[in-house]
């Protein structure tokens, strides 16, 4: 089996250095997609305290948005954190290590803003239509997400054998340039 570099080197002509600067360069447009979300997110249940109906929410449904927000606040803190450490590390050679960390922390982020819009659903439905169609919901959006965050992807990566060329993996239709 050959390694992830000689991979690249053989299929894509990528230096280790190339490598890397493609993969810096598609985890930020990833974390372009997901960072603007998680931060409005966050925001607007910031201000969901000071208003009206919120007093009118049960215990458990105030504990519930405390849980949310710290999830929302925890998933903006982990989503914008490899722009921060991108900045202290400039021109360190640190791209390896910023890469591999930024990796984990946008999975960690990810994670959580599944948690945080799950819990918003819950709250949502609650308010709206009770706690059986809250309890429906939880269900049916964190199934959403574990599904198509989760499970979709780990199937996809067990059908494929790492050292395969990207135009060689499982469920690529022939037309499809990527």
């Amino acid at each position: 089996m050959m390694d992830d570099s000689s991979w690249n080197l053989r299929v894509r002509g990528e230096t280790e250095v190339q490598r890397l600067d493609r993969n810096w360069a598609s985890l930020l447009q990833e974390l372009r997609v997901v960072q603007t979300g998680v931060q409005l997110l966050t925001g607007f249940l910031m201000v969901l305290p000071f208003q009206p109906r919120f007093e009118s929410l049960s215990t458990s449904m105030r504990v519930l948005y405390l849980v949310v927000l710290t999830a929302s606040i925890c998933a903006t803190a982990l989503l914008v954190a490899p722009v921060a450490a991108h900045r202290l590390l400039f021109r360190r050679h640190q791209l390896a290590w910023l890469v591999s960390a930024s990796n984990q922390l946008a999975l960690t982020g990810v994670t959580l803003l599944g948690v945080a819009m799950v819990g918003v659903a819950v709250l949502l439905f609650d308010v709206v239509a009770g706690t059986a169609a809250a309890v429906a919901a939880g269900v049916f959006f964190g199934a959403l997400f574990i599904g198509t965050w989760l499970v979709r992807p780990w199937l996809a990566r067990r059908r494929s054998p790492p050292d395969a060329p990207d135009d060689q993996q499982p469920g690529l239709e022939e037309d499809d340039p990527h």
